[in-house]
């Protein structure tokens, strides 16, 4: 079904203050989640609420936090989030990464202790909006086998980029560090179809086509997948003097339990190495460009990084953002959550 954005925006800040949220916490965990929704990206947006609202529930969310900003130079600071809902501490820390690259011409804030924090594009199109080129990376529970390794060691660990043209558009990038999505999978098993051998490996560590075998992602390029994913936890997990690797805390297995994670946010103000207005030009100029690229066979046009989000945005703003309609039924119940996600397998259906 379809829901206005508004609609949407308010369910979501309902659950989460019904959960136990403050509402300022759960106002701006509501815009993070409306922003995947509107941009199609679903695996991060309404269909997570439940999951939030029963580790906010069970205690695993810190609902009264004593957050705390700390410069620790006169480009670098820590936010320490006490363990409070992740969407608001990523967004608090972006704030104060713009402000200091606005006067300094370089942030680089470091978010510690914080549970799951949602799209990292919401965080640097924010930068973006502030004509700044923003970057944010963070880890993930372990789902990954590293490259040649037949056991998963690293998450997901996505990383994010965003650039400002002179038009109100922006570059953006947001990725896992894997070959595909753990919603892929689920796609897949949704229509009983096979998957590519470079998906995922199965309880042995051998790839498989199954995707109800699957125990394991695998990295985008072998080993330059790998490399990235190990960047991004020593980035957010070790620099931050936070459990690493392996250690990182799951999702799913003690929502009673605080997840201390990490993530990094990077922000460059273009004034201090360029003029703005070339900067902004010459960014334009690329989407530009790439849009009059010769298409390849099966393609209409090259997008540049972002734009087939904008294109869903566009009519998604003017028809309604479509979700499936047993989450718009939990989001207007009086459920608070059904205890579905403590301890559950995260390669379950």
């Amino acid at each position: 079904m379809r829901v206005s954005k508004e609609e949407l925006n308010k369910l979501i800040k309902n659950k989460l203050q019904k959960a136990g949220l403050q509402e300022e916490h759960a106002a701006v965990a509501a815009d993070v989640l409306e922003h995947a929704d509107l941009r199609g990206i679903h695996s991060h947006g309404a269909m997570r609420v439940e999951y939030y609202a029963e580790r906010i529930a069970k205690g695993g969310i810190n609902t009264n936090p004593a957050y705390k900003f700390e410069k620790t130079g006169p480009s670098t600071a820590v936010f320490d989030g006490d363990n409070g809902v992740g969407h608001f501490m990523a967004d608090k820390a972006m704030d104060e990464a713009i402000n200091m690259a606005k006067e300094n011409g370089v942030a680089v804030v470091g978010v510690k202790k914080m549970s799951h924090s949602g799209a990292l594009s919401y965080f640097v199109q924010k930068a973006a909006n502030e004509k700044m080129i923003g970057i944010s990376l963070c880890q993930s529970d372990p789902m990954v086998v590293p490259f040649g390794g037949a056991e998963a060691y690293y998450g997901t660990n996505p990383i994010a980029f965003a650039a400002p043209s002179k038009t109100g558009k922006n570059i953006i990038v947001d990725m896992a560090t894997t070959v595909q999505a753990w919603g892929k999978i689920l796609h897949a098993r949704s229509k009983n179809e096979s998957i590519p051998d470079n998906w995922a490996v199965d309880k042995n560590g051998e790839p498989t086509t199954d995707p109800f075998n699957v125990q394991a992602l695998l990295p985008i390029a072998g080993p330059k997948g790998y490399g990235l994913m190990m960047m991004v936890d020593i980035l957010s997990g070790v620099l931050l003097g936070l459990p690493f690797g392996k250690n990182v805390s799951s999702m799913y297995e003690d929502l009673t339990a605080y997840r201390n994670l990490g993530q990094l946010h990077i922000v460059i103000n273009p004034e201090f190495f360029t003029s703005m207005e070339g900067f902004l030009e010459n960014i334009t100029t690329t989407m530009d460009d790439l849009n009059n690229i010769k298409p390849a066979a099966g393609f209409d046009k090259v997008l540049y990084p972002g734009q087939p989000n904008d294109i869903q945005q566009e009519k998604y703003e003017q028809d309604g953002i479509e979700i499936v309609d047993d989450i718009y039924e939990y989001l207007v119940s009086d459920v608070i959550h059904n205890n579905a996600y403590d301890h559950k397998d995260p390669f379950a259906e």
